[in-house]
């Protein structure tokens, strides 16, 4: 027998899954909470099964019945909404939502690009960022919060798909009055470094990713701060604390602290990370997934 829920519902239920928060889904809906959680509960009954897990004071987290809802509801709920368009005869525009995540060391550089020319191309669009570490994208795309992500292939699994956007190997930062800087041009080697304090980008992940190239190259680093800020790192360098490994490049040398850094290239081998787009496999793009994928290709050519 077939089902009788709405796309009201589907709509209403993308919502709630990404804000987590019945509350503030019904005000961005601009509807009573008993109305949309009544709404949910009927939602619920037509599919047979549970959605949400229901938290006291901690919001609603999916299950995973509700994931796999939210992978095929957001394909539906696009398909209607061209199917809408072309009953009307009317352009086909992309509209509705769209959550992204982006490594949140990425986000100040390349997260006001991307929305600022995704809006141009999609004004019909709301294209908002998750802005978390390697761990919280991986948990998020798994969780259905958000569809796509732009990180580092670093964590990753099986069961994610991703398109390679660029190769970004480390480089050395050092202060701008340390002896190596006064010679920027002339590729060093880890290995001189190894006596001088080192500080490391303490993310899950990008830590493993630092330290096992030290194993590599058989040296022990002597680490003096732990530093969960790509910023921080950079303003602890530039007031002398040490040098650090680091993979994205700034053209500004300038650090949030006042002081300036010198990005230094490595002589020796080392494997480079590869920034990437990353979603679930198994379930289908949707079209505003990959507009996203063809803005980000497009302005990363130009790094």
């Amino acid at each position: 027998m077939a089902k009788s829920f709405t796309l009201v519902q589907l709509r209403y239920f993308t919502v709630v899954a990404r804000l987590e928060n019945m509350r503030a889904a019904a005000y961005e809906l601009n509807v009573t909470q008993s109305t949309l959680s009544a709404a949910i509960g009927q939602l619920e009954r037509e599919v047979g099964v549970q959605l949400f897990h229901r938290r006291s004071n901690r919001g609603l987290r999916l299950t995973p019945a509700g994931r796999r809802l939210l992978v095929g509801a957001r394909s539906v709920l696009e398909d209607a909404d061209l199917l809408y368009h072309s009953v009307r005869a009317e352009r086909e525009e992309l509209a509705g939502d769209l959550v992204a995540g982006i490594f949140s060391p990425l986000a100040p550089f390349l997260a006001p690009r991307i929305l600022t020319e995704f809006e141009r191309r999609h004004p019909q669009v709301k294209l908002s960022f998750l802005e978390v570490d390697q761990e919280r994208l991986i948990r998020a795309l798994a969780e259905g919060t958000c569809e796509t992500a732009l990180m580092y292939d670093l964590g990753l699994g099986t069961e994610y798909a991703y398109e390679v956007l660029q190769r970004v190997p480390p480089h050395l930062l050092v202060a701008e009055d340390h002896p190596r800087a006064a010679t920027p041009d002339q590729p060093v080697h880890l290995r001189d470094f190894e006596a001088e304090p080192f500080i490391l980008l303490d993310l899950k992940h990008s830590r493993e990713y630092y330290l096992d190239i030290f194993k590599r190259l058989q040296i022990r680093p002597r680490i003096r701060h732990l530093v969960s800020g790509y910023e921080t790192v950079r303003s602890y360098v530039s007031m002398g604390h040490g040098y650090s490994l680091l993979n994205w490049r700034l053209s500004r040398d300038v650090t949030y602290a006042g002081g300036r850094v010198v990005s230094l290239e490595l002589a020796d081998d080392l494997p480079p990370t590869e920034l990437v787009l990353v979603r679930l496999r198994g379930g289908r793009a949707t079209r505003k997934s990959l507009a996203f994928q063809e803005i980000c290709i497009e302005l990363l050519a130009d790094y």
